[in-house]
């Protein structure tokens, strides 16, 4: 794994350590000896990680952090505080200014290796739903910061197996999340698959049972593959916390827990995991955007150039048949013509929903463009192919379309033209064209017919 790493203190001895031990890992290392030249740097050099002193002249480490994570350009770059300071509100403090972690002078180098590359991990993980999400969407970053706080609750799964430390722990979590508490981890493993949840606390006091398995587990499974997880551990379980981070573990707490600390890091991480979600949630949409006919919902004609090409090489490669349909509404223009662009829309709109409800689940449709769509249907043959053809004519002269414009009803009908995949011959093109050619036909004779291509 390689990385940028900013290394902030304003003693060059302590600089100089941090670097080698970074260097002789491969790292990528930048360096700078107060608050101001940290700043400047991460504002116009692609930074992955600060490691950051807080006893520094001028400006400390707690208002670096601060100011890092109030800027839109460099909220997302996690920081590592590097500091003498010991006291939990210490590490409180530093944790509201939006530190992710604290190392204790003099660091411990596998501590600190395991800690960046962790770290480094969750922020390749972020820049990447970030980029496609930018990207496709332009999202502003002021957006993404408010997504960073959001002032609902969040919802904790506490995994404990001692029921005094569950009461003082969902005391603490209390005033910031909804938490279910189980003392069984394989009864955990299935509740967190099942609901959804912003963070899982595993507290590490199983008499029988070693805590990293839950961990291991549900960083295994698909479900719960990105829900953060904090480790409550012993105090000089260090070789615990290094194995923790390297299966996946997000944040550890050590005990006595103070209840501020936990609160400030499950703080953290609900937040972050809520960004994400957002994020995650926003790729999808731009996907859904890319290949959806925004007007009818269904997939469009990028989607169909990409996707039948992989029906017709699967078919192909089974022995298995494959169909098409070309449908087009008949004297649609005259539609637009007369009620207007509007009435064609909600005709256009209930023509695909009627097309929806013939298709089978295996099948697919698409719009095709202007008043044609396009039916797909894998493992059918030319006899299967005109039924469903057939069943949707029926469906769309069978019943009047509503247009809103003064309740008025049309009769719609449509001429549909299908053909069926010559095996090894067909191209997506020449499938298509056979289907048009038929559509034309069905068109010349009359419309309101389907007419199947010559095989």
């Amino acid at each position: 794994m390689t990385a940028r790493i900013l290394v902030v203190d304003d003693i060059p001895a302590n600089v100089k350590l941090l670097e080698a031990r970074l260097v002789a890992e491969y790292f990528d290392v930048l360096t700078a000896g107060d608050g101001r030249s940290a700043l400047a740097i991460c504002e116009n050099t692609p930074v992955d990680l600060v490691l950051l002193d807080i006893m520094m002249p001028d400006m400390n480490g707690f208002e670096v952090c601060e100011r890092l994570k109030a800027n839109s350009r460099t909220a997302h770059i996690p920081v590592v505080m590097v500091t003498a300071l010991d006291q939990p509100s210490d590490r409180v403090r530093g944790l509201k200014a939006g530190a992710d972690d604290f190392l204790t002078k003099p660091v411990n180098d596998l501590q600190l290796m395991s800690r960046v590359k962790s770290l480094v991990r969750l922020k390749n993980v972020s820049d990447e739903l970030r980029l496609r999400a930018q990207t496709a969407h332009t999202i502003g970053l002021q957006e993404l910061a408010r997504v960073d706080r959001p002032d609902e609750l969040g919802n904790v799964l506490l995994v404990d197996g001692r029921a005094s430390s569950q009461e003082r722990l969902l005391r603490a979590l209390k005033p910031i999340a909804e938490v279910a508490v189980i003392s069984d981890p394989q009864a955990a493993l299935f509740e967190a698959a099942e609901n959804s949840f912003d963070l899982v606390i595993v507290n590490a006091n199983f008499d029988d049972y070693d805590p990293l398995r839950l961990c291991s587990q549900l960083r295994s499974l698909e479900r719960t593959r990105f829900i953060p997880i904090l480790l409550v551990t012993e105090q000089g379980s260090e070789e615990m916390i290094v194995r923790a981070l390297e299966l996946g573990v997000t944040d550890y707490i050590m005990r006595p827990v103070d209840p501020n600390e936990l609160v400030a890091r499950s703080l953290t991480q609900i937040r972050r995991k809520h960004c994400n979600d957002r994020l995650r949630a926003s790729v999808q949409q731009t996907i859904e955007l890319a290949i959806t006919d925004d007007l009818t919902g269904l997939h469009n004609r990028r989607y169909l150039d990409t996707h039948m090409k992989l029906l017709i090489d699967r078919a192909s490669a089974r022995g298995r048949p494959l169909s098409i349909c070309i449908t087009d509404i008949d004297r649609f223009k005259l539609v637009n013509d007369t009620y207007g662009h509007d009435a064609g829309d909600e005709v256009l709109r209930e023509f695909a929903n009627r097309v929806r409800a013939t298709v089978r689940g295996a099948d697919l449709a698409c719009r095709f463009g202007g008043e044609e769509f396009v039916i797909v249907m894998p493992d059918t043959t030319p006899e299967m192919a005109a039924i469903v053809a057939e069943r949707l004519r029926l469906m769309v002269e069978g019943r009047a379309f509503g247009i809103s414009q003064e309740d008025t009803v049309l009769t719609i009908t449509a001429s549909l033209g299908i053909a069926t995949l010559r095996p090894h011959e067909d191209t997506a093109e020449a499938l298509l064209k056979r289907a048009d050619t038929a559509l034309y036909q069905a068109k010349n004779n009359g419309r309101n017919r389907v007419v199947a291509a010559a095989a």
